[in-house]
C-alpha cells in the first residue's frame, strides 16, 4: 500500500476523487483523510471472493432476506477525519428497496463482513482491520486464507475459531440456517 499525497479528505470528496475517470483501473482506501492507494489482488483471491459471494447469494434468495455486497463497497468507518474501508464481501440481513439503497459509501454496517488474505496483506494489519468492524457493530468476520485453505471466525470479545476446509461452517448465530463445508471456497473446476 502506498499513500497518495494529498490534504485530508472527506468520505464524500474521497467518493468523488475514487470514482474519477482517470481512476478507474486504481484501487483505494482512506485512511484518517489520507488516500492510501491498494493493490490489486491476484485470480486465486477473486476465485474465493466469488465462491464466498456465490455461497451468500444462495442463502439470502433461500431466506429471503439480506443483501451481498461485493467488490470492497465502502464503509464509512470513521469520520473527522474520516476513514472509508472496503471489504472484499459484506451480508447486510436486513432488507431494503432498490429506490433506497445508499449509492456511495454505506454508513451503515453489514452483520457479515469476509475478507480474504492475500499475499501483500499483514495478518496482524488485518486482525485490527476487522477489530474496527466489529466495534462498529459487524458481528461476526470472517478471515479466509485460501493459502492454508482455512476460515477464521472472529466475534467481539470472543476466541478466533479457525475451520479448516474438512469442516462445516454452520450454526452461525448471525447467519441461521447458513451451512457449507469450508472446502466450498476453494473449489475450482479442474480436468
Amino acid at each position: 500500500m502506498a499513500s497518495v499525497a494529498t490534504k485530508p479528505m472527506t468520505a464524500e470528496q474521497f467518493y468523488e476523487f475514487a470514482n474519477q475517470p482517470e481512476n478507474r483501473d486504481r484501487h483505494f482506501e482512506l485512511e484518517d483523510g489520507e488516500i492510501v492507494e491498494m493493490s490489486r489482488p491476484g485470480k486465486l483471491h477473486g476465485i474465493v471472493c466469488g465462491n464466498t459471494a456465490w455461497l451468500f447469494g444462495g442463502y439470502i434468495r433461500k431466506i429471503k432476506r439480506g443483501q451481498v455486497c461485493t467488490n470492497d463497497a465502502g464503509l464509512i468507518v470513521k469520520r473527522r477525519p474520516d476513514t472509508v474501508r472496503g471489504p472484499d464481501i459484506s451480508l447486510y440481513m436486513e432488507n431494503e428497496k432498490y429506490d433506497k439503497i445508499e449509492r456511495r459509501y454505506s454508513r451503515n454496517f453489514p452483520s457479515v463482513i469476509v475478507e480474504v488474505f492475500s499475499p501483500t496483506d499483514r495478518l496482524g494489519k488485518m486482525i485490527k482491520r476487522i477489530e474496527r468492524f466489529l466495534a462498529k457493530g459487524v458481528q461476526i468476520a470472517w478471515l479466509i486464507e485460501p493459502e492454508a485453505r482455512t476460515v477464521t471466525l472472529f466475534r467481539r470479545n470472543q476466541a478466533p475459531v479457525v475451520l479448516e476446509e474438512n469442516q462445516e461452517i454452520a450454526n452461525l448465530p448471525e447467519m441461521p440456517g447458513f451451512r457449507c463445508r469450508a472446502s466450498e471456497l476453494f473449489e475450482v473446476n479442474e480436468d
